[in-house]
């Protein structure tokens, strides 16, 4: 859920890095959602809705989403770079090698850039 669907999408390209396929008017006249995704084959989209104003559960909220990426250290030094609200100073990595930070989106909401493990 978005507060500005034009906002969000800027900051969906600009900072994560990916491509506004469409957007559209949602059949009850009122929501918009807009699809981004990185344009690879078999992919999985973002959605981002606004103009909802129903009441969600807490348990129906997306706590983040995961955005895998292939230099970690050189998107962490990027994004440090952007006025962008950091939420990890550091990458924390996982007892397997994986390695991540998080940040926050235009509303709040958390994206994580993954590296898999490996791949130091």
């Amino acid at each position: 859920m978005v507060s500005n669907l034009e906002k969000s999408i800027a900051f969906y390209e600009a900072i994560v890095g990916m491509t506004h396929k469409s957007t559209m008017l949602h059949t009850d006249g009122v929501i918009r959602l807009a699809f981004l995704g990185f344009r690879i084959d078999g992919e999985t989209e973002v959605e981002l809705i606004e103009g909802y104003t129903g009441k969600l559960a807490i348990e129906g909220r997306v706590h983040h989403v995961a955005i895998t990426v292939d230099d970690i250290e050189a998107e962490l030094v990027r994004i440090r770079g952007l006025n962008v609200p950091q939420i990890d100073e550091e990458i924390t990595t996982l007892p397997n090698g994986a390695r991540y930070f998080f940040f926050a989106g235009p509303d709040g909401e958390w994206i994580e850039f993954f590296q898999r493990e490996g791949r130091q």
